[in-house]
């Protein structure tokens, strides 16, 4: 049994048959899966001998008469699409960059029966010897991805794609040892002669200080530098895809 067919029966078996009765017309699931697997066979890049990589973050756009009648079952349909995705890429011997997410949206242009698919490789960053924090610690110089916050503990934190960096981040255009952050006055971002280089604002730096709300960028991850800030201060987190 193919993919697809393992993937319409764990589906059709996940809500007791309800697919076969209501998709008998317009946008079906099996389509939005085919429609994955042709994104990523798309959008795989050679990245060297060992490891093609793949998107891992998709976001399938509806009309709105199809996402209606799609949304009632959407939290099943993410999940089954998002471990379809999975299969298929280890089946292929492709590289995930970070956790594989499916989501499925509207666009009011979209006539019915047909949809959209956007999809992007995005790194996970990890940030050694400690986990990532919320909102709870604002009082804390961090880098944040998204709505996650790294927190930089030492006065050098390292940032790369090697092991033993501070914080670790798997992008294909990351080097090793990427660039480090100094902090003081004034913390200092440092490029560590990395091979694509870091930006910063959209310009390739050497040594730049950071301020609050500073954006860098290694490789295709954004990164966003916030300060610490005195006890009571609001600050309004600001979310970008990583």
């Amino acid at each position: 049994m193919g993919l697809l067919e393992r993937f319409e029966d764990s589906l059709d078996r996940l809500v007791n048959g309800a697919f076969a009765r209501a998709f008998k017309a317009e946008v079906q699931p099996v389509e939005i899966a085919s429609a994955l697997q042709r994104e990523i066979n798309d959008r795989a890049a050679v990245i060297d001998r060992t490891r093609t990589v793949i998107p891992n973050v998709f976001h399938v756009e509806l009309s709105v008469h199809d996402y209606t009648r799609l949304a009632v079952f959407r939290d099943a349909l993410q999940t089954e699409l998002a471990t379809l995705v999975r299969d298929y890429g280890a089946e292929q011997g492709y590289t995930l960059l970070g956790p594989v997410d499916v989501t499925l949206g509207q666009d009011d242009e979209l006539e019915t029966g047909i949809f959209r698919v956007r999809s992007e490789a995005r790194a996970e960053v990890q940030a050694a010897g400690s986990h990532q924090v919320g909102q709870a610690n604002l009082r804390q110089p961090r880098l944040e991805v998204g709505s996650t916050a790294y927190p930089l503990v030492r006065a050098v934190s390292r940032l790369g794609r090697g092991s033993d960096t501070d914080i670790r981040i798997e992008d294909p255009g990351a080097s090793r040892n990427h660039c480090e952050i100094v902090l003081g006055q004034p913390v200092l971002l440092r490029d560590l002669n990395s091979t694509n280089g870091t930006l910063v604002n959209g310009q390739r730096i050497t040594q730049v200080e950071l301020v609050d709300g500073t954006v860098i960028v290694i490789g295709t991850t954004q990164l966003v530098f916030r300060s610490s800030e005195p006890a009571g201060t609001p600050q309004a987190t600001q979310h970008r895809d990583g």
